[in-house]
């Protein structure tokens, strides 16, 4: 499979850059990717790490033709090469473009931000559980990604910036490179409005299922959820700041993102978090530094839904400070701490684990 998808992208930029004088519609054409390399320890008591890895290799080859525009994305982690991307959007007009294939889902300002200019070692917490990376319900990360198909459109352009934008999509509900397994479709949707160039004050709904479950004794039963975020952001000028909230209520399996198709009923069918972070430049466009503070609640009783009080239940908080210098458009380095407060459930004996522990991040990005 790795050798396959290799050549075809080898075959089919030779023959595009071979056509291209005679096909004008290459023109656009643009092979490019990105690596992070990455280095993290951490003195988590127990489960002590010092690592260097490869977080991310990915490839990307993007084309237009007429008013289509179509992207290829493949990873490349540890001894494994997946399909990311691959869709076509027909772009009918500014207030309509429809996008069909496998692409990032309609949920949360996050998601669909590049890894790198993301500008942390990781998504939030709740983007992470929430929106379709190692999600709640067992689905193998897909990257904020499903197979489907989506409109969205800018509206109402006033002093050079449109004052909302909408997205709606359709899509399986299993993650990427997956077929149903239900028969039911996710509709996932948000709205934004941008009263000022930088500024953006959003919401989004998601209703959906994932298939293939065993309830109760009982094999390829359907697991329901219902999603919505609440998002604001600023970013203008090499400043960002960003703060979104996500609850999620629906069963998940014991451990995110494993793959697994036996829920947890013990651990209820309710879970949220919020962060928060600012990005600010010291030298502009050169040097930031940056700060986040990240919460994720894996399980809470709906009627102790207290946020001034996190002294118990199951969460995770993280305090995070960093710096990252640029040397050029193409090469960035990051260096992170994090200080985790983290209580984990033992869902054998119901026992509450805490733990107190230091992270550290360094990472090298490259793009090309």
């Amino acid at each position: 499979m790795t050798k396959k998808i290799f050549i075809i992208l080898a075959l089919l930029t030779a023959t595009l850059t071979a056509s291209s004088q005679e096909k004008k519609w290459y023109d656009n054409l643009k092979l490019s990717g990105y690596g992070i390399l990455q280095y993290q320890a951490s003195d988590k008591k127990g489960d002590e790490e010092n690592s260097i890895n490869l977080r991310l290799l990915r490839l990307i080859l993007d084309g237009k033709i007429n008013n289509v525009d179509w992207r290829v994305q493949v990873q490349g982690t540890g001894s494994s090469v997946f399909l990311v991307d691959l869709y076509a959007e027909w772009q009918l007009h500014e207030a309509l473009r429809l996008k069909a294939g496998q692409f990032k889902r309609a949920f949360t300002f996050e998601n669909p931000t590049h890894p790198i200019t993301q500008g942390w070692y990781a998504y939030a917490m709740a983007v992470n559980k929430l929106a379709g990376f190692g999600d709640r319900t067992g689905e193998k990360s897909s990257g904020g990604r499903d197979i489907g198909v989506q409109l969205q459109g800018d509206l109402f352009r006033v002093a050079g910036h449109p004052l909302l934008h909408y997205q709606v999509g359709v899509y399986n509900g299993e993650g990427i490179n997956t077929k149903d397994k239900d028969n039911r479709k996710d509709i996932i949707g948000g709205a934004w409005l941008i009263p000022f160039k930088g500024m953006r004050i959003g919401a989004f709904g998601w209703t959906g299922s994932r298939g293939g479950y065993t309830i109760d004794g009982k094999t390829d039963q359907s697991l329901s959820k219902t999603r919505y975020a609440l998002s604001a952001e600023y970013d203008y000028n090499d400043w960002t700041f960003r703060t979104e909230y996500i609850h999620s209520k629906g069963y998940g399996t014991a451990k995110a993102g494993d793959g697994g198709t036996t829920i947890e009923q013990k651990k209820g069918d309710r879970a949220d978090g919020f962060y928060a972070f600012a990005i600010v430049p010291i030298i502009k466009h050169k040097l930031h530094l940056k700060a986040r503070f990240d919460v994720y609640r894996d399980e809470y009783e709906s009627g102790r839904k207290i946020w001034s009080d996190l002294s118990e239940g199951v969460r995770t908080i993280h305090y995070e400070g960093g710096i990252d210098y640029m040397f050029n458009k193409n090469l960035e380095l990051n260096l992170m701490y994090s200080r985790i407060d983290e209580h984990s459930r033992d869902y054998s004996t119901m026992y509450i684990n805490k733990y107190k522990y230091n992270m550290v991040d360094l990472e090298l990005d490259i793009r090309f």
